[in-house]
């Protein structure tokens, strides 16, 4: 058995595999219990091979790391498939990008070598601390990219994550990855009654956060459900992407929109539509089909899309609130934009060849730095257009209260896939972290409405069209994370150190 996890083919094979089967404990799978398996797995095969150097213990992580990504990014590969220029792109973006973020992996393998691994609580400490702490790190490089950390793994279970309205993403990231490793003191060189407290010790601490989750969601939803004086409406249309790239007149958009929300003129009403589903006009043009928008709403009516604005030479993604008369009550230009989606890094030299951004045009789209909460009418709510929803922390800039959290999106170019479950997984995270409704419109993907505690009040699948109806909501107080942000992983962080030195201290004793 020695020899073949030695044989230099298995040094690849075996870390692919299990970054593979991990890829199968996030959603739409959500198969959490895989982690205990496979992290152990991860932990003991660099146990066994870091010594022979520390280019071995970076391609134990990178292949991991690849394995991991191939299996659940494929569905980038989708968004090429929409123009010619970028089909001959696909093979590229199915190895390229996973071989890429597959290096962070890499890294922390490369560093825990460093640290004498041994089979020992310490080293476990250790491991999970550069895990999530690259993890974290991953969400800001480059702009960053937080998609699919471990700890997503637990979000069908939400008994589990309420814990994050305290600690956030990132701290039960790292929390997890701890207990994914404790089947590890099983084979250690401990004694019985040892092993026995780890365990425990551990299920204890799962079992008091589960009745911990538990009593949150029974107390919010006996207590704090009010009653809304208006609706919120929240349309999913499904309008094919390809559609925009065919110049179909908007009026035939606008109008079908109009036909799937059903407007009720006496109804107070607040209508949510997506991202990009009038990508073939801009800002500045809708003025034109005012006519159509006084003709199908009433003055008890307001409505909230997302439409490219074109100003001093730059084009934002941008989220607007209109009147009756398409007149331009508030409006948010996106944050945080795509690489390549959204706009073409290093555009001046790409562009020689022929490259260009992914969505449609060529100029890329521009980012704004402000994020106000947008208020109305006695509403407040804080804007995300589509990719913002996956950071954790410091959404909301200015600190100010509000009532919801609203998300548009347009998920079309994820496909058939596993991507729309991946991102709508991240709402629920924002919302229990932000103690919020969390209301989302995706073209394309998965529309729904989220409460406070994460609980999936209403959905739309990915593959329907149609409406859901709010008339009530569950309200909470601002949450712990709400105030402190990220400042909490940190404070772990040192936590964890601390712990590892004490240890290391009693063990050389």
């Amino acid at each position: 058995m020695t020899s073949l996890i030695q044989n230099k083919l298995f040094i690849y094979i075996i870390p692919f595999i299990i970054g593979l089967l991990t890829s199968y404990s996030l959603p739409p799978y959500s198969f959490f219990f895989i982690n205990f398996i496979t992290f152990p797995a991860l932990f003991f095969y660099l146990l066994f091979n870091y010594q022979k150097g520390k280019w071995i213990s970076f391609k134990i992580g990178w292949i991991f790391g690849f394995g991991y990504f191939i299996s659940n990014l494929y569905w980038i590969s989708n968004s090429l498939t929409f123009e010619e220029i970028f089909k001959p792109l696909i093979p590229f973006s199915l190895i390229i990008i996973p071989l890429f973020l597959g290096l962070f992996y890499g890294l922390i393998t490369f560093i825990s070598s460093f640290f004498n691994l041994k089979k020992n609580f310490s080293s476990i400490l250790i491991f999970s601390f550069f895990f999530s702490l690259i993890e974290y790190l991953r969400s800001f490089i480059f702009g960053g990219f937080p998609w699919n950390l471990i700890v997503y793994s637990f979000t069908d279970y939400l008994q589990l994550i309420q814990i994050l309205s305290l600690i956030g993403t990132y701290t039960l990231n790292l929390l997890c990855i701890t207990l994914f490793l404790i089947p590890c003191v099983i084979f250690f060189n401990y004694k019985k009654k040892k092993k026995i407290l780890f365990l425990f010790f551990s299920i204890l601490l799962l079992t008091i956060n589960f009745f911990y989750g538990t009593s949150v969601i029974k107390k919010y939803e006996k207590f704090n459900k009010i009653n809304l004086n208006f609706v919120i409406k929240i349309i999913s249309p499904k309008v094919d992407i390809k559609r925009f790239f065919e110049n179909e007149p908007p009026e035939e958009t606008i109008l079908e929109l109009i036909k799937l929300s059903e407007p009720n003129y006496s109804e107070n009403t607040l209508f949510i539509f997506p991202e990009g589903v009038l990508s073939n006009i801009y800002l500045q043009d809708l003025k034109n089909f005012s006519y159509i928008f006084s003709e199908n709403f009433s003055d008890q009516h307001k409505i909230i899309l997302g439409i490219s604005s074109y100003e001093n030479s730059k084009i934002f993604n941008s989220l607007i609130v209109l009147d009756k008369d398409a007149n331009i009550l508030a409006k948010y230009d996106k944050n945080k934009l795509v690489p390549f989606g959204e706009y073409l890094p290093f555009e001046n030299l790409l562009s020689n060849f022929g490259l260009k951004k992914i969505t449609q045009g060529y100029q890329s789209f521009s980012s704004s730095n402000e994020r106000n909460i947008i208020k109305f009418d006695k509403i407040s709510f804080l804007p995300l257009i589509c990719y913002e929803v996956i950071y954790s922390g410091n959404i909301n800039k200015n600190n100010e209260d509000f009532d919801f959290i609203i998300n548009i999106s347009e998920d079309g170019w994820f496909g058939d896939s596993v991507g729309p479950h991946q991102h709508f997984s991240h709402s629920i995270f924002r919302s229990i972290e932000e103690g919020k409704n969390l209301i989302r419109s995706a073209n394309n993907g998965i529309s729904a409405h989220i409460d406070a505690t994460g609980k999936v009040v209403g959905k739309i699948k990915s593959t329907e069209k149609g409406f859901i109806e709010i008339r009530n909501i569950l309200k909470i107080k601002n949450t712990f994370f709400n105030s402190h942000g990220n400042k909490i992983f940190f404070y772990f962080l040192i936590f964890y150190i601390s712990l590892i030195f004490f240890l290391k201290k009693k063990e050389n004793k």
